[in-house]
């Protein structure tokens, strides 16, 4: 079964999300037939490199809010993390565009670290108050993982794996996903939002249960068709 699972590294519901998911995922009776992948998406396409504003401060300028209760809002979604072992320190939250951090995961991708990379990138945006929009932090952050970091601050340097990122993005847009994390099970349940844990249960189970085999349909007429498999081609004989 694959879990495909839209979400960006800016994003403090992702995250908790994440864990939501990995934690129904370990008491999941076929946890070890279930294979997660990570998409794409940007929250602020637009967003620069290096902001002029503090997290509060934008959080209070979109919603209209002071400060204070940006603050607030901040202190509110931290709780959540903890329930779930994160431990947020979103006020210092470093705003940056994510683009850079999702081409690298996709480089990521093709050495087999993608999943170590996707952990790394969300602890040190929403923990740390790491800037993930550098690329020598970027780079640094591979080579925590095991990944080469010359080979990395190439990939960065360039464009590389921007087509991959525009690729989740447009499939994102196609399934009329807006907002995230948002989460794909086999292509048939979807969940949107960082919902509690027996929301992902169920919805394991149900996209387990309803995972469909072939159905076999052959010609009520004798002889069987002729197959080929890996020992050679059998051709049916006809009784004359």
């Amino acid at each position: 079964m694959i879990i495909e699972v839209w979400s960006d590294y800016m994003c403090p519901f992702c995250f908790i999300g994440k864990r939501r998911l990995e934690n129904a995922l370990a008491q999941f009776e076929h946890k070890d037939e279930v294979k997660v992948q990570f998409r794409s998406f940007e929250l602020n396409p637009e967003a620069s490199r290096d902001s002029e504003h503090t997290a509060p401060e934008e959080l209070a300028a979109k919603y209209g809010m002071s400060v204070e209760q940006a603050k607030s809002m901040n202190a509110n979604v931290e709780a959540s993390a903890r329930t779930v072992g994160l431990n947020y320190n979103l006020n210092s939250l470093i705003l940056t565009n994510s683009f850079d951090a999702h081409r690298l995961t996709h480089w990521a991708d093709t050495r087999g670290k993608k999943q170590e990379l996707s952990e790394r990138l969300f602890k040190a945006a929403l923990e740390e108050a790491e800037h993930i929009g550098s690329a020598d932090v970027l780079a640094d952050l591979a080579e925590e993982v095991g990944l080469d970091r010359t080979e990395a601050a190439s990939v960065l340097a360039g464009n590389q794996f921007a087509s991959e990122v525009r690729t989740d993005e447009t499939q994102a847009q196609q399934l009329g996903i807006t907002g995230v994390p948002f989460f794909v099970l086999d292509g048939k349940f979807a969940i949107s939002g960082a919902q509690p844990d027996e929301v992902f249960a169920d919805a394991l189970q149900r996209a387990w249960n309803e995972r469909s085999t072939f159905t076999l349909v052959e010609s009520a007429d004798k002889p069987e068709g002729a197959v080929c498999t890996e020992e050679g081609c059998e051709i049916p004989q006809r009784n004359e």
